[in-house]
């Protein structure tokens, strides 16, 4: 028994989670690695997070991808932890476990109104046009003609720009067509980008914010007042391009020909979304609630962060939205680590950093599980069997890595016919037959 390969979990394959996989099978240990997912398709946020316009941040796919054609790593993707299988069962097959889950939920506003149709998370937007299996477009863009975006981050600029953008500039991206059939017939023409606080706070990166500054047939416009008395701190390099941008956004003559328009308030606090049975305006108030500001849009899309869902059977901190660790080993209520247990990305640390940031992240946790491992008592499943027995008992369509393969070389092959990089299959019962071999239609 001591001669076998000790074997690991990792339950999650975006960033996190494959960046934890191959740190492990870098390493001198004899290990097997198996990585879940709860869909089909490995990446995460990668895939589902990314704007489908940014080509060389989702290119990381390729690196990405390294742990799953190793001999000693498998993938179970459509397996959904807390339906399909428990933590209790992977604590059995396995010798340790890492929970790399991330955090899916759209934080709220907590505001009156904003459970009205046509107000949602940013995330759900995100998702929809990412293709993600188990979204729907929470905007009716065929009698929207202003859309209220909350939030002073990319992901706000993100969903500005392909709400502004026209179908001539996404039809070079991976989307699936029914989005881009979607967003050709969307009258959306004015998008407010509401920030509650000042410029200097912003969380834009300074080439996101350019590059929307830059789309053709598209008026940025920002009040000068909104920028006055703004002090940028003197070593914060992403503040002062910020700012310099949006200096030079309201310096602009304006633009009356322009067919679409970009609105950045700041400094402006949401206190209630109105309207009689969906969304009709956006009320804003100043910081100290003096001056109010009602806008006519008919969505309102909240970007101001996201939060983690706790987990069946493991400790969960609501406050922080995180599971309670130490140096990446869970811990139960009283600081107790409990062992064979770990965490990484955000689920860890909380929905911060990008995407790169996973990678040292992951080294870290990666670095306890190997230093704990030797001292780890044997799974008892670990002689016995497979999980992939477990799963097939329990009649779960499972998808191997070389099911995702087919998936992957279809999306490309249905690419290449429509002159694109790949076209996404967002269709649940679609992707899984093509997972088994079957085709789906272009």
């Amino acid at each position: 028994m001591n001669g076998l390969p000790r074997r690991v979990a990792v339950v999650g394959a975006g960033p996190a989670g494959l960046y934890t996989a191959q740190a492990l099978l870098n390493s001198d240990a004899a290990l097997v690695v198996d990585v879940f997912d709860r869909l089909p398709t490995p990446y995460g946020l990668l895939r589902y997070g990314v704007a489908p316009d940014h080509f060389k941040i989702k290119s990381i796919a390729r690196a990405l991808a390294r742990p799953l054609k190793s001999p000693f790593a498998r993938f179970y993707g459509n397996v959904t932890v807390g339906m399909d299988i428990d933590a209790d069962d992977l604590s059995r097959y396995y010798d340790a476990v890492v929970y790399a889950t991330g955090a899916q939920r759209g934080r709220r506003l907590d505001i009156p109104g904003e459970d009205l149709p046509g107000s949602a998370a940013a995330s759900d937007f995100v998702s929809w046009y990412n293709g993600h299996p188990y979204a729907a477009n929470p905007l009716h863009l065929e009698s929207t003609r202003a859309v209220a975006i909350i939030g002073a981050g990319n992901v706000a600029l993100d969903v500005a720009r392909m709400l502004l953008s026209t179908v001539d500039r996404l039809a070079g991206t991976d989307m699936p067509n029914h989005v881009l059939h979607a967003l050709a017939r969307s009258r959306v023409m004015e998008v407010f980008l509401i920030a509650r606080r000042g410029p200097a706070e912003a969380r834009f990166t300074t080439p996101e914010l350019r590059e929307i500054g830059e789309l053709p047939g598209v008026e940025t416009v920002v009040s000068a007042s909104d920028l006055d008395d703004v002090i940028v701190p003197p070593d914060d390099r992403n503040a002062a391009g910020n700012f310099e941008v949006l200096r030079s956004w309201a310096a602009r003559p304006a633009a009356p020909r322009a067919h679409r328009r970009l609105h950045v308030r700041f400094h402006r606090r949401p206190t209630r979304v109105t309207g009689r049975g969906s969304v009709e305006a956006l009320h804003c108030a100043d910081p100290r609630g003096v001056h109010t500001e009602t806008l006519p849009v008919q969505a309102v899309l909240r970007s101001v962060g996201y939060r983690s869902t706790p987990i069946a059977g493991l400790p969960f901190d609501h406050r922080t939205g995180t599971i309670p660790h130490d140096a990446g080993r869970v811990t139960d209520p009283s600081g107790n680590v409990l062992p064979g247990l770990y965490v990484v990305g955000w689920i860890k640390r909380g929905p911060t950093g990008v995407i790169g940031t996973n990678k040292a992240d992951a080294a870290d946790t990666a670095k306890a599980v190997l230093a704990d491992l030797p001292g780890l008592p044997r799974a008892t499943h670990g002689e016995a069997g497979d999980l992939a027995d477990l799963l097939e008992q329990r009649e779960v369509a499972y998808v191997t890595r070389e099911g995702w393969e087919r998936l992957d070389r279809l999306e490309e092959e249905l690419g290449a016919r429509a002159g694109r990089p790949r076209v996404k299959v967002a269709d649940l019962s679609m992707m899984l037959a093509a997972c088994r071999g079957g085709r789906t239609p272009a």
